[in-house]
């Protein structure tokens, strides 16, 4: 790493994006997500452009055939070695080579012509006229070109594709392709997009909603997405504005729609949005009625892939309704960035800030404003408060630098996260113009080739865990509180830190992040360096730029020219996309191959994706590079089970031993740490196992974030104070007198242990290992005992249990805010007449609330569980099941009862403020 950047690192960011100013101010942003319509399924619209279908194509073996002839108008395709294509058709039989495609455009009318791909499987080049237009990079998504000075209005026009198949399967143009153009034409009063449109027979719905969560499970379905079918969703939705809107800058501000959107306004086109995973806001100011009745409406196609996981599908974040004067702070246009100087003895002596601001100006003339920034403490205190006049013209946005010193102090932490608030007001003489809250924190970071990473100065090791968004009950569309709440359960593990795979978070994960205590690492889903990808790279960075809790900004994952000179560039102008909007974190991607070469060469940190034998000659080879182990372990295991069940789809939880993925990196001061795949199962990407799983085995917990054995291993290794715990479980009617394979893991010294009061032993444990014995089967207790020095400093001891007799509700929280969204998450255990959970239970249970709540969703953590998620009745899976309380608009109690037959009931009361 070079020195300039390594000082670099020591400077720190962290802010959110611009939340709602104080009551008064001329900014106004309103929650938006309640009151939807929902259709399952497509409609029709007016077309969207002309279809594409006709294609003449040759191979070409090496994809070394000269550009320059093969684009070129008048090439002769008569030959045979021409054939003809239709979209859809499967060019390369899993050949790993490549293909140009022919064929001429209709002459069309309209404005700003483009082409519109759903998919083109794996990567083209684009030509019109024999002038490249664009290189697309990745599979099976939808993207836009535009045409430009290409386009001929008079014709003729030969578009020209070079197709490479570099992740072999089939390929070619696998998805529709049109030819459009701009249009702000109403659509027919008939179709959905149109404010007369009747759709009253539509389903009420509130966001955030997974319409893919809801389907059946079927074993014709995608594996990769859960066995759920993956469709095409509508949405629409009513809001009025008050005439005193008028003159105002309006946005609409969607966080997260999955996938292929697009918008309509008041029966006009608005936008569209191909990403499932970055956030966008559109400017409705020129389509928006102040003084009456709006209509929103969006077109969600899910039917597509960006992953191999589950990815649902629908509008699963928070939209927002966005008010400004036409003076303001532009979308995301806030970024604060620290140097912290440190005094003689190593405390944090002052922090230099640095705070840019880009304010907009969407009126007809130029403004002069100032830019007040005034800096708030952890306290409420105000440590500095900056005023700086600007000039901006009409149409232009201008950023503003300001700097600003804080003496001593108070950093964020992982033990202490401290956040500061910068408080923006742009105004114009003594009026507000706009004025919101940035919250950031103040840390330093930094990565050393032979020392690993160090926050405030002090060496940490990253123990991290991979994740996917989704969660039981609910699919993606997770409501707030279940962020915080999957890093509360990563905290207790001992976890210090999350890497979002493979795709940008929601914002609320992240601050969640920021306020609880979890370094992050944030990733951008493809590699790529065409405009769509390096959009979303733009997106990422300025959403997230002010989170404290981010380390690192992570690319991609596992590419598959991640070790080629292409690999290299497309990775350096991402890299240089990052820069131009934050220079204070690493760039870096979690690479499978290609150590040393390729993006090795661009990036400021080297991840490694397993392979820990690499791990030596990596660092004797490239002893200047810091390294950190990007994804490791994909350990499967089924909660509760101890035997391997492939009809049934479980795993044994003896297969899930995380030790020889951690000790190479605990063991390695300079491997500054690892993330481990997973936290928690994910639906999708059923492994090892097909139907009938229908989520993954690789999680630390499962998808209700009850803990596996492994579990007990990371808390061990990871956490503070003795741990000891030992499993199976010790109920095994029928097996008396056979032998049980008995493990423990532990950080203490030594481990006994006792089988109904007897010792059977005491072992000495292997740093970063486990201890076994095997013993024969009777009923009554398994304890373990864990001993440093000559005490017993950790117990565990687990009993064999009657039958089941009654039913346990233990809620995180039992008063939530009323506001439609917030939950209580609720475990459920079966036990037995001396309150002991039954470890063998799949008892039935059935939910019943009363009061203003409800229960979006319900889960077990059987991977071969095909019950719905969006029901009020579930089987327990070894156990235990899980139940969520949400809450409505409306203050008061809820009372959930669990019912199971044969069982005492339970219930708990929720109280909603």
């Amino acid at each position: 790493m070079k020195a300039a950047y390594a000082l670099a690192l020591l400077v720190v960011v962290v802010c959110v994006s611009a939340v709602a100013a104080e009551s008064g101010a001329s900014r106004e942003r309103i929650l938006m997500d309640a009151g939807w319509r929902f259709h399952l399924g497509d409609l029709q619209v007016t077309a969207a452009g002309t279809p594409i279908m006709k294609w003449r194509w040759k191979v070409d073996e090496r994809g070394d055939l000269d550009p320059a002839k093969m684009a070129a108008e008048g090439l002769d395709t008569a030959g045979a070695d021409w054939k003809d294509m239709t979209t859809g058709d499967d060019l390369f039989g899993g050949a790993r080579v490549f293909a140009w495609v022919r064929t001429r455009l209709p002459l069309i009318t309209g404005s700003s012509p483009s082409l519109h791909f759903e998919s083109i499987d794996d990567e083209a080049t684009i030509y019109l006229n024999g002038q490249k237009l664009m290189t697309h990079e990745g599979w099976d998504d939808a993207f836009d070109v535009p045409l430009g000075s290409a386009w001929r209005p008079a014709g003729p026009n030969v578009l020209v594709m070079q197709i490479g198949n570099s992740g072999g399967g089939p390929g070619g143009v696998r998805g529709p392709a049109l030819l459009q153009t701009t249009s702000t034409a109403p659509v027919p009063a008939d179709s959905a997009p149109s404010p007369s449109f009747n759709d009253r027979a539509w389903r009420k719905v509130d966001l955030p909603h997974d319409f893919v969560v809801e389907g059946t499970f079927d074993e014709k379905g995608d594996r990769s997405h859960g066995y759920l079918p993956k469709t095409i969703g509508w949405y629409r939705k009513e809001f009025s504005l008050p005439a005193e809107d008028a003159g105002k800058t309006l946005w609409l501000e969607l966080d997260g729609i999955y996938r292929n959107s697009t918008l309509w306004l008041n029966g006009r086109p608005l936008a569209r949005h191909v990403s499932g995973y970055t956030s966008f806001h559109c400017d409705i100011t020129g389509l928006a009625k102040c003084g009456g009745r709006n209509v929103l409406a969006v077109r969600v196609d899910a039917s597509g892939s960006e992953g191999w996981w589950y990815e649902g599908g629908g509008i699963y974040r928070h939209v927002y309704l966005t008010k400004l004067s036409p003076t303001h702070v532009d979308h995301w246009g806030t970024f604060v960035s620290a140097v912290v100087r440190d005094g003689d003895k190593g405390a944090s002596d002052e922090a230099a800030l640095t705070i840019k601001t880009a304010v907009a100006n969407d009126s007809k003339g130029d403004t002069v404003c100032h830019v007040v920034s005034r800096v708030v403490d952890p306290t409420g205190r105000e440590i500095c408060k900056l005023d700086s006049p600007l000039r901006v013209k009409a149409g232009e946005c201008r950023e503003l630098t300001q700097k600003a010193q804080v003496a001593k102090p108070l950093l964020w932490s992982l033990e202490t996260p401290q956040l500061y608030r910068l408080e923006t007001t742009v105004l114009r003489r003594a009026e507000v113009m706009d004025s919101t809250v940035t919250p950031f924190g103040i840390r330093t970071i930094h990565f050393d080739a032979d020392k690993g990473f160090f926050l405030n100065g002090k060496p940490v090791k990253i123990k991290g865990t991979c994740n996917h968004q989704d969660l039981m009950g609910v699919g993606i569309a997770l409501p707030d509180r279940m962020h915080a709440w999957r890093i509360e359960k990563l905290k207790e593990m001992g976890s210090n830190a999350y890497r979002c795979s493979h795709n940008p978070p929601a914002a609320e994960l992240l601050d969640a992040c920021d306020k609880l205590g979890m370094l992050v690492m944030d990733e951008n889903r493809h590699l790529g360096s065409s405009p769509e990808i390096l959009s979303q790279v733009e997106s990422m960075v300025k959403r997230d730029r002010n989170h404290p809790s981010i380390i690192i900004w992570s690319m991609c994952n596992e590419e598959r020219r991640q070790g080629t000179p292409e690999g290299a560039a497309m990775f350096a102008a991402m890299k240089d996309t990052v820069h131009r909007f934050d220079t204070t974190r690493p760039v870096s991607c979690a690479m499978n191959g290609g150590w040393g070469s390729g993006i090795t060469g661009v990036q400021d940190l080297q991840g490694f994706n397993y392979n820990p034998r690499m791990y030596d000659p990596f660092h004797k080879d490239h002893p200047g590079v810091p390294v950190f182990a990007s994804e490791t372990a994909s350990h499967v295991s089924s909660r509760g089970e101890y035997g391997d069940d492939r009809p049934r789809g479980y795993v044994s939880q003896y297969s899930g031993n995380p030790e020889g993925s951690w000790k190479p990196v605990a063991e390695r001061e300079w491997v500054a740490g690892s993330f481990v795949w997973t936290g928690f199962d994910y639906r999708g990407e059923p492994s090892p196992y097909d139907w009938p799983c229908i989520n993954s085995h690789f999680g630390v917990m499962d998808t209700c974030g009850f803990p596996k054995d492994s579990w007990w291993y990371y808390k061990a290794w990871w956490g503070e104070g003795p741990v000891v715990h030992a499993f199976p479980h010790w109920n095994w009617q029928g097996k008396e007198g056979q032998e049980i394979n008995v493990w423990a893991y532990s950080n203490c010294e030594k481990v006994e242990l006792l089988v109904n009061g007897q010792s059977v032993g005491v072992q000495d444990i292997p740093r970063y290992g486990h201890v076994s014995w095997k013993v024969k089967y009777a009923p009554g207790s398994l304890e373990v005992r864990g001993i440093s020095g000559d005490k017993v400093v950790a117990t565990e001891k687990t009993e064999t249990t009657g039958d089941p007799a009654s039913v346990r509700l233990a809620p995180d929280r039992t008063e939530i805010t009323a506001d439609n969204e917030d939950v209580a998450i609720i475990p459920v255990a079966i036990l037995d007449s001396a309150g002991r959970v039954v470890p063998t239970a799949s008892n039935s249970v059935v939910f019943s609330v009363q009061g203003p709540g409800r229960i979006p969703g319900v889960g077990n953590g059987d991977p071969s569980s095909h019950e719905p998620d969006k029901a009020t009745s579930r089987h327990a899976f070894h156990g235990y099941c899980m139940v969520i309380v949400q809450s409505t608009a409306q203050a008061g109690t809820i009372r959930l009862t669990a019912q199971s037959a044969g069982l005492k009931p339970a219930s708990v009361t929720i109280r909603t403020r």
